[in-house]
């Protein structure tokens, strides 16, 4: 993977999606950033359901985000059990175990489209799962009939719980829907647990449309600013409303769905009692992002 350089409002290199220390840098950003050296990374594939990836390597300390089975990642480093990585699919860099990785390249055909699936050790719903997978989690297939699919190395998904990796649902705002009721976690991107922006990027993954993980990323990279007065008037379905540090995703004119830490799950609410509530944390609303489709397909 070549990695991009990418700054923040600044203008200084984003640590999140720059692979940079003192001691080592990405090759790609030689001659950007200073560094006692530089190396191209070696390409690797999340092996677990999912992993979490850290600023730090400690498991002690919270994460950024997760990376999901079938994932491909670069290693530029590794030390006392941890793999200094970066995210092939948003580009974010930080810490895994080694031993969640298999090293190598990935040629995926297929992806998680369900909520959630299970791999089994044989074609058999009674037969002892092995892994549980999450949405948009990715599958090499190498066979398959209506009911399952077989992966290289032997193991099964379900096979309506799977579909080709080009493609996508019909609608992001649909798939955020399904996540109602989903605790929240910080730094989650599954039906076990996720955060609001995590929520955002993984629906609009499902639909095809790629995003950044964090809510200022998605601020700035994401749709059309639209203009709203006072009263909120004017939303569609899809519109992304942004507050500083969060985000909800519009699934009419009234009503949002949005990952908080106040109802501490995915919640469906009117959009004017949401942004009251809100403003005596957060303050008022600082954008609405309007991207104009609902799906890439």
């Amino acid at each position: 993977m070549t990695a991009k350089v990418s700054r923040l409002a600044s203008g200084a290199l984003d640590p999140r999606r720059n692979a940079f220390r003192s001691d080592l840098a990405a090759k790609a950003l030689e001659g950007v950033v200073k560094a006692d050296r530089y190396v191209a990374g070696e390409a690797a594939v999340v092996a677990r359901s999912s992993v979490p990836l850290r600023k730090l390597p400690d498991p002690s300390y919270g994460f950024e985000t997760e990376a999901l089975f079938g994932e491909q990642v670069t290693i530029f480093n590794e030390a006392g059990g941890w793999a200094w990585i970066q995210l092939a699919r948003d580009g974010y860099v930080g810490y895994v175990p080694s031993d969640a990785l298999r090293r190598g390249l990935a040629w995926p055909t297929h992806r998680i489209h369900s909520l959630g699936t299970f791999v089994y050790g044989a074609p058999d719903i009674k037969s002892p799962p092995l892994l549980y997978l999450a949405m948009n989690a990715l599958l090499t297939v190498s066979s398959g009939d209506e009911r399952f699919l077989e992966l290289e190395g032997g193991a099964y998904v379900y096979a309506r719980h799977a579909t080709f990796v080009d493609r996508h649902a019909r609608d992001f705002v649909e798939i955020a829907e399904r996540f109602i009721g989903t605790p929240y976690l910080w730094g989650g991107r599954t039906h076990i647990g996720l955060d609001c922006s995590g929520l955002v990027q993984t629906s609009l993954l499902a639909a095809g449309i790629v995003a950044p993980r964090d809510t200022d990323m998605q601020q700035a990279e994401l749709g059309e600013s639209v203009s709203i007065d006072d009263d909120l008037e004017g939303m569609t379905r899809g519109d992304l409303v942004f507050w500083k540090g969060h985000v909800g995703l519009m699934i009419d004119s009234v009503l949002m769905v949005h990952a908080n830490a106040h109802h501490m799950q995915v919640a469906l609410e009117p959009l004017h009692e949401a942004a009251q509530r809100i403003r005596k944390t957060s303050g008022e609303i600082v954008a609405v992002k309007r991207l104009g489709r609902l799906t890439a397909a």
